[in-house]
């Protein structure tokens, strides 16, 4: 038994450094991987007014060393990280690695503050239930968590900047501008932690040993410190996950507020073709990631201590947020009627003469910038977005069904991409083939499947041990047999229906992509690029940007709703399985949000 445990491990390792090595080569083989001719960018960055000959071409590819082909490339690449030496931008012509220590200092006080937030905000949710015993703060914390960074970064914009006036939103001038992007940053992350906690915490609060501690007379504060004791340890690996998602979030909070930081960096190099900075930053946002991830698991282990290390402790099972099924038949409600309105009208005509009109009879929900429909848009764009999720979702099922059957690879790779929020990716992707749905639908896919992969290796694990297929094997059926009539009708069905539990969070994903301009391009009618569209008049026109912000929150309610609603009939069952030390994966923080169970 031992042997076989050492062996899962050791593939599982395996897999994570096969991983991080593809991860560390995509990003050093950027230049040969983008497709375009790096060449032709430099020379434009150095002289906007030198014609792009095929002599002053081939000396820039001279100088750059790209006419040496991807193996020395990258062996360039990797020698210059070993000495600390990132190489120099393209574009400014200065030291990469100055630049990326800049944006790196400036995330790290945004996240540290955002982390502040969190943990004020999921002291607030846990409260009520330390006191009570009970509360409602696991479903208020998931209605929290499921709401993206980038849409409450746009509404605290408008709300406290444009509207009242009362704190600046944009810069890096003083701690007065670090307010607004702490809280669009650190409210979804303190929502998923009190989430988390409090709804363990009364499944603890009911053990015996807590009802012999009040006979006992020891205090309350007492019981409630070794209540949380008892519940952090296995939870400490989500909070990792949490920090992880931080940086995601940050590329997207730096962007609306216009901080200086590494994510908004990568995000700038990436559209400027800057693929030296762009690497750099990426690289600095990977090394945050993983190192949060690595910090999860070593205050883990101080928490259990010794005797606990390897026990397999698994979290007490959470109490289910109930949803009426009313509830998301009515936010479904208003979300098709919209739609279906807006598939009725025309969603590209330009009228100049109507630019910026309110909400009225012709134009219910008012006009853009161009004098084109909202209301059109906004139904035109469902399709785009819902349906290239559709695409997503069955890409990563099918993926999630292959690795459920391979734990022991899935592991590995899952860990690393648990480590790569969406946005990230996204930013790779975009430089690699430039933005676009296909990208933006690629990068998600590249790490939405592991919690479903999670969900169909436990499911597996289950029927394999079933006593009727030991009855089927005993009757002479074939391992093909067993497989097609058995094992895989057993697991399809739920993890497909997990599946599209998912598929509201990752068409907010895409929308994030769309929104920072990594996903569909104009004239698309993409609700995230409708947001980024209407940033620019949103002062002139709100309107217009509350149309894709209420679209896109409704679909987050609509994701937290519907995931309640079907908890306890298709996810916990393997989200409880999959959460457990040594399980395929663990669900990142906006997929835990989303499936209705908290661990």
């Amino acid at each position: 038994m031992r042997s076989r445990t050492r062996g899962r491990a050791g593939a599982a390792t395996l897999t994570r450094l096969v991983c991080l090595t593809a991860v560390l080569a995509a990003v050093g083989l950027l230049p040969w991987l983008s497709g375009r001719d790096p060449a032709l960018t430099v020379l434009r960055a150095r002289s906007a007014e030198q014609e792009p000959t095929r002599e002053a071409l081939d000396a820039v590819r001279r100088d750059l060393g790209l006419d040496a082909g991807p193996p020395s490339l990258l062996g360039d690449w990797l020698a210059g990280l070993v000495r600390g030496d990132l190489g120099t931008s393209w574009v400014s012509g200065t030291d990469v690695l100055p630049s990326v220590l800049s944006g790196l200092q400036v995330s790290s006080g945004l996240m540290a503050a955002a982390l502040a937030v969190a943990v004020l905000l999921a002291c607030t949710l846990v409260a009520p239930v330390l006191v009570r015993g009970r509360g409602s703060a696991g479903a208020f914390g998931a209605m929290l968590a499921a709401v993206p960074e980038f849409l409450l970064a746009t509404v605290a914009l408008l709300v406290c900047g444009v509207w009242l006036g009362v704190l600046p939103t944009s810069g890096w001038q003083g701690p007065e501008y670090l307010v607004l992007p702490a809280v669009a940053l650190g409210v979804p992350a303190g929502g998923l932690l009190g989430r988390l906690v409090a709804d363990a915490l009364p499944t603890v609060l009911d053990e015996r040993w807590v009802e012999l501690w009040r006979e006992a007379g020891v205090s309350r504060t007492r019981i409630a410190a070794a209540a949380l004791r008892r519940v952090l340890p296995p939870l400490v690996p989500q909070f990792g996950m949490v920090a992880v998602g931080l940086t995601g979030g940050a590329v997207a909070v730096e962007t609306v507020f216009a901080v200086p930081g590494i994510g908004r960096t990568a995000l700038g190099a990436a559209k400027s073709q800057d693929l030296p900075l762009l690497q750099g930053s990426v690289l600095a946002l990977l090394v945050l990631g993983l190192a949060a991830g690595a910090l999860a698991a070593g205050v883990r282990r101080r928490l259990l201590g010794p005797a606990l290390r390897d026990a397999g402790l698994t979290p007490p099972a959470p109490r289910p947020v109930r949803a009426h099924p009313a509830v998301p038949a009515a936010l479904g409600a208003v979300l098709l009627t919209a739609i279906g309105w807006g598939l009725l009208r025309d969603p590209y005509t330009v009228d100049t003469t109507a630019r910026l009109l309110p909400p009225s009879w012709t134009h219910p929900l008012g006009t853009d910038g161009l004098g084109r429909d909202v209301l059109a848009r906004l139904g035109h764009g469902a399709t785009t977005t819902v349906g290239t999720a559709v695409a997503v979702c069955l890409a990563s099922l099918l993926l999630a069904l292959a690795f459920g059957f391979l734990p022991q690879v899935a592991a590995g790779a899952s860990d690393i991409a648990n480590a790569l929020p969406p946005v990230i990716v996204g930013v790779l992707v975009a430089a690699a083939v430039g933005p676009g749905t296909g990208g933006a639908a690629l990068a998600v896919a590249l790490v939405s499947w592991p919690p479903l992969s999670a969900h169909a290796a436990a499911l597996v694990q289950e029927v394999r041990a079933s006593a009727f297929l030991t009855a089927q094997r005993a009757i002479g059926a074939t391992p093909w047999w067993i497989l097609t009539r058995h094992v895989l009708p057993s697991v399809a069905g739920p993890v497909a229906r997990h599946a599209v539990l998912r598929l509201p969070g990752i068409a907010l994903a895409l929308a994030s992509l769309g929104f920072l301009g990594l996903g569909a391009q104009p004239p698309a009618p993409e609700w995230g690029l409708l947001l980024e569209e209407s940033r620019a008049y949103v002062e002139r026109a709100p309107w217009a940007a509350l149309t894709p912000a209420v679209a896109l929150a409704l679909l987050a309610g609509l994701a937290v709703a519907g995931a309640a609603y079907a908890q306890g009939r298709t996810v916990p069952r393997a989200s409880r399985t999959a959460a457990s030390p040594g399980s395929p994966s663990r669900p990142s923080r906006k997929e835990a949000s989303l499936d209705g169970s908290a661990t």
